[in-house]
């Protein structure tokens, strides 16, 4: 990898936009200058070969862009830290999908499942179901209406 980005920095203008093509599959957006093709082909590729940010981070740093002040963006990491945070160490979900039967663990860091740590309960819905599914309501964490489920 490390040898893939130092390629890239090596790179003039338009062999980053030949680059951009290999890797994205379209044109390079002409008003992008060099550095910014540079960056966002490095993280692409990284992306790629290391796995994507989670929907969840991808929706904390939407919502982040979009707020006006630093205090706002700290709340709002306050409150996903806050949720991730809500459940207790060695808590064990099950879930039956298709006849099957899942377990998931909280764990520091995230949820065990099939000896992997996933940051998310939404990409372990991913991991069995092969579609996006908002993660606690999958496992019954949340009803429809995005409240809680009482136990």
């Amino acid at each position: 990898m490390e040898d893939e980005i130092a390629h890239l920095r090596s790179l003039d203008l338009i062999g980053l936009q030949c680059r951009w093509q290999s890797v994205v599959g379209r044109p390079a957006p002409e008003h992008l200058p060099k550095h910014l093709l540079f960056g966002v082909l490095a993280y692409r590729i990284q992306a790629d070969a290391f796995g994507d940010l989670d929907a969840a981070t991808v929706q904390l740093l939407e919502r982040a862009a979009a707020v006006q002040s630093l205090n706002e963006v700290l709340l709002l990491v306050a409150a996903q830290d806050q949720r991730k945070q809500a459940m207790v160490l060695g808590t064990v979900l099950t879930r039956e999908w298709n006849g099957q039967h899942y377990r998931v663990m909280v764990v520091q860091g995230g949820f065990a499942f099939e000896g992997k740590t996933f940051d998310s309960l939404s990409g372990i819905a991913f991991a069995i179901t092969g579609t996006n599914w908002n993660g606690p309501r999958f496992f019954g964490l949340r009803t429809g209406n995005g409240k809680g489920v009482r136990t």
